[in-house]
């Protein structure tokens, strides 16, 4: 049976305005708790970059794709577009200060970080719950940010391995193995 609808609902062809300020969405988006994760490459000068996310995703199976967002005005953009690779480290439970040091402005990211470099070169993080190294696949602009999609050419993880949870506002370790 097909569902009724109203004229309203029939005649709605975008989205209202919202009726909320752009901190209660904040807010409530920290409400949902998520993974952190660290995504890591080396631009075409030969420079380490790197930064914390919270917004890694998986997309599909067949292919191996993942997703991963970024603001506009991250100063890790341009950066990131110039990267044919790049790698997503999930963070553990001992690498909470690695989630902030890498959203961290004005300092060198990686200091006193053990890494290796993945397969294209892409830093793999020491002690990671599980890394994915990706090609830079394709890119979509959305409001204030950009949804990169990559697709997997290499993966790892390890098992009974707590990760870093971000949940409103904080960062929370242990207690999930």
């Amino acid at each position: 049976m097909k569902p009724s609808t109203t004229p309203s609902d029939s005649a709605h062809t975008s989205a209202f305005i919202p009726n909320f300020s752009e901190s209660q969405f904040r807010h409530a988006l920290g409400q949902f708790a998520t993974g952190v994760a660290v995504v890591t490459a080396v631009n075409p000068a030969g420079g380490l970059v790197g930064l914390t996310v919270s917004s890694f995703n998986s997309v599909s199976l067949a292919p191996p794709l993942v997703l991963w967002s970024l603001a506009l005005k991250s100063s890790s953009m341009a950066a990131v577009l110039a990267c044919k690779h790049y790698a997503i480290n999930v963070l553990s439970s001992e690498q909470a200060a690695l989630a902030t040091q890498f959203s961290a402005k004005g300092i060198d990211r990686y200091t006193g970080v053990h890494w290796h470099p993945g397969a294209w070169g892409a830093p793999l993080l020491v002690g990671a719950v599980a890394t994915f190294e990706c090609f830079n696949r394709s890119r979509h602009e959305e409001g204030d940010h950009i949804i990169f999609v990559g697709q997997v050419e290499r993966c790892s993880h390890r098992d009974q391995v707590d990760p870093v949870i971000y949940h409103g506002g904080q960062f929370y370790t242990g207690g999930l193995s």
